[in-house]
């Protein structure tokens, strides 16, 4: 009997060991010095989130700095030409919120911009009062428009529907991309915003996304070698 008990701890003990192995807040940020000043990140995304947030501060304890924000699917990041003999210590955090929809943009050809055009039609306007928690559904921004106003600026207006996000992401994705990239990160409530485009981005699908950050991975930490 005692030893019947025994296998049966055992075989408990080994199931508990592969479930914290695969637990899904298990640590799975890690990282890998490629060359003396190239850091590459490698992690598993949070299954759910829109996408997730890159960060790296310079002290274990000191201020994040948002290296960029990625798609959900993608699990890798590099960080390249860093400074050497440096201490880089790296987090991410998924981000969640529904997104508006979307809204196709063709730009006239060239850059002409009218010498009387000030751009004050293009700072950010945060008067939205919505409503609905995030991550519900009811959250997304509704009444996405854009209007062209010169050959390389668009003002974005939409209703903000959001109650408690922590800012607003315009998103874009240029004629022929496989995917959305990040084009504005913006404050809370915010309700208009007026982007001024690179070349490449003449032809281009948009959306807004109300967001809120989830929790942060496990810290990884490298010193980059000499150049």
């Amino acid at each position: 009997m005692t030893r019947i008990l025994a296998v049966l701890l055992l075989f408990l003990a080994a199931c508990g060991q592969e479930q914290r192995d695969l637990h899904p807040n298990d640590p799975a940020l890690k990282s890998t010095l490629t060359s003396p000043t190239n850091v590459k990140l490698d992690w598993q995304p949070v299954p759910g989130a829109a996408g997730q947030v890159v960060e790296y501060a310079n002290e274990q304890n000191g201020e994040f700095v948002i290296l960029g924000f990625v798609p959900s699917g993608q699990s890798t990041f590099t960080h390249p030409d860093l400074i050497p003999e440096t201490n880089f210590y790296y987090r991410v955090r998924p981000y969640t919120g529904p997104a508006s929809g979307e809204v196709e943009v063709s730009l006239p050809p060239g850059d002409e911009v009218s010498e009387s055009d000030g751009h004050d039609w293009a700072p950010p306007k945060a008067d939205g009062q919505g409503t609905h928690p995030l991550p519900a559904p009811e959250a997304a921004p509704s009444g996405l428009s854009a209007v062209i106003k010169h050959a390389n600026g668009i003002l974005f207006t939409w209703t903000d529907n959001a109650s408690d996000e922590q800012g607003y992401l315009l998103e874009i994705k240029p004629a022929g991309a496989t995917d959305y990239r990040i084009a504005a990160q913006l404050d809370p409530n915010v309700t208009s915003f007026g982007l001024v485009t690179l070349p490449e981005e003449k032809q281009a699908s948009y959306r807004v996304r109300p967001y809120r950050f989830g929790e942060p991975s496990n810290l990884v930490h490298e010193t980059t070698g000499k150049s």
